[in-house]
């Protein structure tokens, strides 16, 4: 009796070794899972760690450029006119900045360009609709040269130029005299970096 009992033990614990097929198919629905949770925390990990080195390439474009466009002359005049050190208002001026109140939207006179060795940009209004690549320029490129930046063929640059006097924080200013300047710059993983300065007519002739 006893015997049978141990045989009959023995084949049940024989039948139950090894796992069904709907076990296996179980194991394998988790594991699945699993692996395509674990696989997108590496592609976000991944993405994140490019993303911060392609906004700074950015910004540094922009800020590059901003400081550019603030270093330059904000004058009544173009810094080539006769009359540019010693005008008091855009009437006593052949080609003024102010384009007559018309939209800022190229350099004065027209002629010039920022890759120009002979005819550069000299006026903050000048940059007013600038952009790259275009100009000459199939990248991004630096003042004088149409060699594009190596490694920035994904970026863009946009300059805005806009009167911003005659309103708060500059309400007691004319409208030009003091300029808005706006550098927007995109790139790479919908990268898009909008920086923004202020540049005032201090005083007539500089």
């Amino acid at each position: 009796m006893c015997t049978r009992n141990k045989q009959i033990g023995v084949t049940q614990a024989k039948q139950q070794l090894g796992v069904t097929l709907v076990e296996l198919v179980v194991f394998m629905v988790i594991v699945s899972v699993a692996l395509v949770g674990v696989l997108k925390v590496l592609d976000i990990t991944n993405r994140g760690s490019v993303d911060p080195l392609v906004r700074k390439q950015a910004l540094s474009i922009a800020e590059s450029l901003l400081m550019e466009i603030e270093q330059q002359p904000f004058t009544y005049c173009d810094p080539d006119d006769a009359n540019v050190s010693i005008a008091t208002s855009t009437a006593a001026c052949t080609n003024s900045q102010d384009k007559g109140g018309a939209a800022l939207t190229g350099p004065t006179p027209a002629s010039e360009s920022r890759y120009s060795s002979t005819d550069p940009f000299d006026n903050v209004a000048d940059y007013g609709g600038f952009a790259m690549p275009g100009g000459g320029c199939t990248g991004i490129c630096g003042p004088g040269d149409t060699t594009p930046l190596t490694g920035l063929n994904a970026y863009t640059a946009a300059v805005t130029i806009t009167r911003a006097g005659a309103a708060a924080p500059f309400a007691t200013f004319p409208l030009d005299a003091v300029l808005k300047i706006g550098v927007r710059v995109t790139g790479p993983a919908n990268t898009d970096v909008t920086l923004t300065g202020y540049r005032v007519r201090y005083a007539p002739n500089i």
